[in-house]
């Protein structure tokens, strides 16, 4: 259980951040920008949910996602060094990837087949869904970089996790302007 009493520390005051385990690392650092783009998904997540009212099935999902969000966040916060450590390790599951891909099939069933890309818009949900599934693709950009890192490890339950999440995104975001009726497609060269 996560217990804060005091806000700040001021240990970052130098530019470093704890690990989950202890260790320092530069706030610039690769690993924590990967959980700092997670984070900020979340929050973009948090405003989606402002307009989510009248969607409780997905207002539902989206719950278990920010949930998700953390224990992600807490998987890249404690890299996996070989070694065993003094806890078990909150890790991304295979069973949180297969929930994902059952709700995107879900929604995406009530939704016309695309023609056209489309703008990111519509409704407001919508629109903070698309802001976040951008970010979420940034998130991966970032973990990808990670993994791609010597000596750094992502599992590849954490990749596939945040790479179905903007798939769920996108779908959700089409759910969310009146199931695809209300999406705004693309024109290519329509303003030349």
């Amino acid at each position: 259980m996560v217990k804060l009493n005091k806000i700040y520390t001021k240990t970052g005051d130098s530019g470093t951040t704890g690990l989950a385990a202890g260790p320092r690392r530069s706030k610039a650092d690769l690993r924590v920008e990967s959980y700092g783009a997670v984070d900020e998904t979340n929050a973009a997540l948090g405003l989606a949910m402002l307009h989510a009212g009248e969607q409780p099935d997905l207002a539902a999902m989206l719950t278990r996602i920010q949930n998700d969000l953390f224990d992600l966040g807490a998987d890249l916060a404690t890299p996996d060094t070989g070694e065993k450590p003094e806890w078990e390790p909150l890790r991304i599951v295979d069973a949180q990837v297969e929930r994902l891909e059952k709700e995107i099939d879900l929604l995406n069933a009530e939704l016309s087949p695309l023609n056209s890309f489309i703008l990111p818009g519509g409704s407001a949900l919508s629109a903070y869904l698309h802001l976040a599934r951008t970010i979420s693709r940034r998130a991966e950009r970032l973990m990808v970089a990670l993994k791609d890192k010597d000596g750094e490890i992502v599992s590849a339950a954490a990749l596939k996790y945040v790479n179905r999440l903007s798939d769920f995104l996108f779908v959700a975001a089409r759910h969310a302007n009146d199931k695809g009726k209300a999406d705004v497609l693309w024109v290519p060269g329509k303003n030349r």
